[in-house]
């Protein structure tokens, strides 16, 4: 059965056209995925993300164990509302899920997980934290993603001032809890703005306002688009159980000091590093013709190959641009297979576009450089 997220009734009178996306009934888009990609990049739009898994940990042990599960150091979390972005490993290093965790205090956490992961996630982090540690998958919470450069002004005119401070004050990658919501300023599109989570019983009535101010709707495609452009992987495309971060462009993830945190992964990836990792994670930016798509062969000079991991049209570049994992040994060009022809293509490092603006080099006729 699919399942539907609180919004599921807004979204329908809005004029979105749902799919299935890990199980739920998710807007693909409102009418057009170009449009809605541009009000983010250059005023305000709002994703629901309310499919995603939020998962709270509470004891005495919760940072212990979780130091344990994490690629990253939780420990880094210095103050409540500080967050990290950390990969969940197997024993062989491959990521299990890519996720963001919160310090909501001294002995309290907060997960959000991918939607297509979320039910090996909680086997997987109940099978392995300790027993006193408390797990409260919190279905009861609804999550919108408010990103753009008008975001925080549009969201910030729906608190009263004393709330209203408290939010505005938040740094990149921290977050507050206000009354019974939290919210977050991290983001998955290269712009600025809040994730808010909130009692799903409340979240129609904050689509509501958000609407008001101006903010529009944005659904998969654009957000697709927007964390392609921004340089962000995506589970089960750029990364899954059968490559590690070193493979995947997420080498600083990992925290390797203190060097006796023996997080579940560790030694594989020591492993990997000591005898070096053989590929490359870069971007490609089309010189060719055609579009970049997920799973095309890259090919090099002198014969070897890699392969696409995401790829779209950028309709803030105007390109076609993809995500790669190539050899160690590639250069600045290479080729990409299109339907039968190997096309041109620029190697380039992500990120492609952040804050509205291209972060690649351009000649007058559009090509990069």
């Amino acid at each position: 059965m699919t399942l539907r997220t609180p919004l599921y009734e807004q979204h329908i009178e809005a004029g979105a056209r749902m799919v299935d996306f890990a199980g739920w009934s998710m807007p693909v888009h409102y009418g057009s995925q170009i449009e809605e990609h541009h009000a983010v990049r250059q005023a305000a739009g709002m994703f629901d993300v309310s499919h995603m898994g939020i998962v709270d940990f509470q004891g005495i042990e919760a940072e212990a164990g979780l130091r344990h599960l994490l690629a990253n150091d939780v420990a880094r979390l210095q103050s409540p509302g500080a967050a990290l972005y950390a990969c969940m490993l197997n024993e062989q290093g491959g990521v299990k899920d890519d996720l963001i965790v919160y310090r909501l205090d001294d002995s309290r956490f907060r997960l959000v997980v991918n939607a297509g992961t979320r039910d090996k996630d909680l086997a997987w982090l109940r099978e392995r934290l300790p027993g006193s540690v408390q797990i409260n998958e919190r279905k009861d919470l609804a999550m919108l993603a408010v990103q753009g450069p008008q975001a925080r002004e549009r969201v910030l005119a729906l608190f009263q001032e004393r709330d209203r401070d408290a939010v505005a004050a938040l740094s990149p990658f921290h977050a507050c809890e206000v009354g019974p919501q939290m919210v977050a300023r991290t983001g998955y599109t290269g712009e600025d703005g809040f994730e808010m989570m909130v009692p799903a019983a409340d979240i129609a009535a904050l689509w509501r306002a958000l609407l008001d101010t101006g903010v529009r709707p944005a659904g998969l495609g654009a957000r697709d688009t927007l964390r392609l452009e921004a340089g962000m992987n995506l589970y089960g495309q750029d990364m899954d159980e059968t490559v590690t971060p070193l493979e995947s462009g997420l080498a600083w993830t990992v925290a390797w000091k203190p060097e006796e945190r023996d997080f579940i992964g560790r030694a594989a990836l020591e492993e990997q590093r000591s005898r070096g990792v053989p590929t490359r994670f870069v971007g490609l930016v089309l010189e060719g013709r055609g579009v970049l798509r997920a799973h095309q062969r890259v090919r090099i000079a002198g014969g070897a190959e890699g392969i696409t991991t995401s790829g779209s049209f950028s309709p803030t570049l105007g390109l076609s641009i993809a995500l790669a994992r190539v050899p160690l040994e590639t250069g600045d060009r290479c080729e990409v297979e299109i339907r039968g022809n190997w096309q041109p293509a620029r190697v380039v490092r992500p990120p492609f576009a952040r804050h509205g603006k291209s972060c690649i080099e351009t000649t007058a006729t559009g090509r990069p450089t």
